[in-house]
């Protein structure tokens, strides 16, 4: 098939939407499909042997580090040359519309995958009076896609509630070489905890819609050593709130792979997540997960068997969850193969095959645009 991508976000800025469509590319080659990319500046000229089209971006004004795409009649002309079978609409916002465009100019039908919840970021940043106005939008925009794809249960209930037509279910893979109990490194852990403690971790983005500043509530547990991965606008008040934390800052690649299998929990504290990757990464590495329960870990964490969830607000269970596993090292065990067992089936071969499937689909059906010509 020839497909082509519509994202929000991609290289280099580096996040859930980024990495998911650097996967897909990755499997599409891998499949012999070809691909276009159409992604905001700056970035590369290409990525996994698809040329990568850029267009004008402009940042979020409530999160400057997640940059949209301008709405551009050239994408239709970027289109109109590749001649794709399908339009992939990664996370739509912005740049979103103008493929969707391109698609009914084109009559080629498009496939909307939500990932981003916009409207909950918003809130986070005080941008309460604005839900209405972005779901409506969201939903305005996901109405013209052949389909939309939504990554967890309680995503697809929350889209279908708030009426968006088509939604289906796709989730995420994990790279279950790069995250694997065998990436642990004695090492490692005798460096980030040289009196033995138990290593409980976080890693994510370290701004408000990720809720850090819940690690705070773990700050004094005896034999326990925090250790937060990541970057972000709240690090310097974390650091100040958890003196004796370990900041490693950004990482990638072997080094985030040696830390997340090095942990004994992991432990999530946003609430807004449609589907968290990390979770999916920490419970491939074998090790048991502490999360909100709330969106996209619902789906992923099951209580008592691969980790323990925590009302989304109640600061004080998510102490008591990991008071729980750091004090049974039996527990986590258990639960640590549990995990593994988990996340069985959920390479991203296996998950891109689906997301093939949904384009043969939305291919062989019939599109809104098309039915909306036939009508005339």
């Amino acid at each position: 098939m020839k497909v082509a991508i519509v994202t929000e976000s991609f290289l280099p800025r580096v996040n859930g939407v980024t990495n998911s469509v650097c996967r897909i590319l990755e499997q599409l080659a891998a499949g012999g499909h070809e691909a276009l990319v159409v992604a905001p500046r700056p970035g590369p000229d290409g990525y996994a042997g698809a040329p990568v089209e850029l267009v004008p971006g402009v940042a979020l004004p409530f999160y400057s580090s997640f940059v949209v795409g301008v709405p551009a009649r050239r994408v239709t002309s970027v289109l109109r040359d590749f001649r794709p079978d399908v339009v992939h609409l990664a996370s739509p916002l912005v740049l979103g519309t103008s493929g969707l465009a391109a698609a009914r100019r084109l009559d080629v039908p498009a496939v909307a995958v939500f990932q981003t919840d916009i409207a909950g970021f918003a809130r986070r940043y005080g941008l309460r009076a604005t839900d209405p106005l972005i779901w409506w939008w969201l939903r305005r925009l996901h109405a013209g896609a052949e389909r939309t794809l939504a990554p967890s249960t309680p995503v697809v209930a929350e889209l279908e509630r708030r009426g968006f037509p088509r939604v289906h279910l796709w989730g995420r893979g994990v790279d279950r070489r790069r995250f694997h109990p065998r990436h642990r490194s004695a090492a490692l852990r005798a460096r980030l905890a040289p009196g033995g403690e138990i290593l409980v971790g976080y890693v994510g983005r370290l701004a408000a819609e990720k809720r850090p500043g819940l690690l705070a509530h773990l700050a004094d547990l005896p034999g326990v050593r925090l250790v937060v991965v990541g970057d972000g606008p709240e690090e310097r008040s974390l650091r100040r709130r958890l003196p004796d934390a370990v900041f490693t800052g950004f990482r990638t690649g072997t080094e985030l792979s040696e830390l997340m299998a090095s942990l004994d929990v992991f432990v999530h504290t946003g609430a807004d997540d449609t589907f968290c990757q990390t979770v999916q990464e920490a419970l491939a590495c074998g090790v048991p997960v502490v999360a909100a329960a709330a969106g996209g870990p619902l789906d992923l964490v099951r209580p008592c068997v691969n980790g323990l969830l925590y009302a989304p607000d109640d600061a004080e269970g998510l102490r008591a969850a990991v008071v729980t596993l750091a004090a049974d090292a039996g527990l986590r065990r258990s639960m640590g193969l549990r995990a593994l067992e988990s996340v069985h089936g959920r390479g991203w071969d296996t998950v891109c095959a689906e997301l093939v499937g949904h384009y043969r689909e939305a291919v062989h059906g019939t599109a809104p645009g098309r039915r909306a010509k036939t009508a005339a």
